[in-house]
């Protein structure tokens, strides 16, 4: 997938980890590190959003189409022992991009919907709720996935973002039904909000196909 890939450079760097000893500190830093990862995501692509391949775009101010989004982890032992703590050098599942991009995406429609939904006035509050807890179990959805992507697991990666954007349908079902469109402030929201969902949809798409791909190639004990 251009600018993205599905593994996020995570193979076997759990187990290349080796000794990590890192203090609550430690993980407090580098998890707010990945947090201003999301926000950057949000900024770039808030930036971006009206421009029709928004998502490459954003990629690659993300420098995902660099070397160090694909890298297996191959060349860690040429590096020097005290580099290995860097939190440059650490994977946890914070750093796959396709986490980055559906955690920031999701975030970007949940904050929106939040400050709209917040005046009962505009949204009445039983489908200011029930959109919330579809939005949340669709990104729910999508973050398991990408815990089986990393283990490898590539078809239940592909079941489970299945589900993901059946929970994203069931949020634009709910922005669609007749009740919604009586309401002007959520019509004028969701037509803003609608690239987004979509954006979502594509990059989720992109990752099953890379999945599917890996599912039909031989395997080393078949070639």
């Amino acid at each position: 997938m251009s600018n993205f890939n599905a593994d996020g450079g995570s193979e076997n760097q759990w187990d290349d980890r080796g000794e990590l000893a890192w203090n609550e500190f430690d993980w407090e830093r580098y998890l707010r590190e990945q947090d201003e990862a999301v926000l950057r995501y949000v900024k770039f692509y808030e930036s971006c959003r009206s421009i029709p391949d928004r998502i490459d775009k954003v990629a690659e101010k993300m420098n995902w189409g660099q070397q160090d989004w694909t890298d297996d982890g191959a060349d860690d032992d040429e590096e020097d022992d005290e580099d290995d703590d860097s939190p440059e050098d650490v994977y946890t599942l914070h750093k796959n991009p396709i986490f980055i991009a559906s955690k920031a995406i999701c975030l970007s429609i949940g904050r929106s919907w939040e400050k709209l939904a917040a005046d009962p006035a505009r949204v009445p509050q039983p489908l200011a709720v029930t959109f919330l807890a579809a939005l949340h179990r669709c990104e729910e959805q999508s973050v398991q996935a990408l815990h089986a992507l990393d283990f490898g697991d590539y078809a239940m990666a592909v079941s489970l973002l299945k589900r993901a954007m059946g929970a994203l349908n069931t949020t634009l079902a709910l922005l669609n039904n007749e009740a919604a469109n009586e309401l002007p402030h959520v019509r004028e929201w969701r037509d803003d909000a609608f690239a987004r969902f979509f954006d979502l949809r594509e990059i989720w798409l992109r990752v099953i196909a890379e999945c599917r791909d890996e599912l039909t190639r031989p395997s080393d004990d078949e070639s």
